[in-house]
């Protein structure tokens, strides 16, 4: 991909999540006419946030017609959580720009019903979560440690271990140290509740 190119898509992509953001703003006050921004906020991240946007690119194949790089190509490209992101971000600006605001509001609308109508009340991230639990009971923030790093530059997975101040810790590996950061926080998040 050329450079101009690439210049080209970062730009559709901050376009596309600015619209992305403002649709969901408002579906979710439609929704929930009642609710505190303290209570919108959450669910509105969560509802925007890259993981999100790689989901309901998988589920309608972007992968399958992206143009990539060879390296990009043969290392998994296709299925790369920040690629697949960015392309419906680039997708929405895309339509947004043909078609109008409110084609591309129908075509978020669409793809994100599902999730808009069943989006958690307390939808914050774990570490999010992890972090209000600690505070919560006067800890300082859970600590998160890279461990290990395997794998070729192209296909790496991190290990993470996260701890809070009591010394219950997780572990987890992934393709990405947030991804890993996540699914730790998520564990232990787990193991606190079930010892609560």
């Amino acid at each position: 991909m050329s450079s101009a190119n690439r210049d080209d898509n970062q730009r559709l992509e901050f376009l596309g999540d600015r619209v992305l953001g403002l649709v969901m703003a408002e579906a979710l006050l439609l929704l929930d006419p009642g609710a505190t921004e303290g209570q919108l906020a959450p669910r509105f991240n969560a509802l925007v946030r890259k993981e999100t946007c790689a989901d309901v690119a998988r589920e309608i194949e972007i992968g399958t017609v992206l143009r990539l790089g060879r390296s990009e190509m043969l290392s998994g490209g296709r299925r790369k959580q920040a690629l697949l992101g960015d392309a419906i971000e680039a997708i929405i600006a895309a339509v947004y720009m043909d078609a109008g605001f409110s084609a591309a509001k129908d075509l978020i609308l669409r793809l994100w019903s599902d999730r808009i109508h069943t989006v958690k009340q307390d939808a914050r991230d774990a570490k999010t979560a992890l972090q209000e639990w600690a505070q919560a009971r006067g800890f300082p923030p859970p600590a998160y440690v890279q461990t290990d790093r395997q794998g070729p530059d192209h296909a790496p997975l991190f290990t993470i271990r996260v701890q809070v101040e009591n010394g219950q810790n997780a572990v987890a590996v992934a393709p990405s140290k947030r991804q890993a950061e996540q699914s730790a926080a998520k564990t232990l998040l787990a193991q606190l509740e079930k010892n609560s």
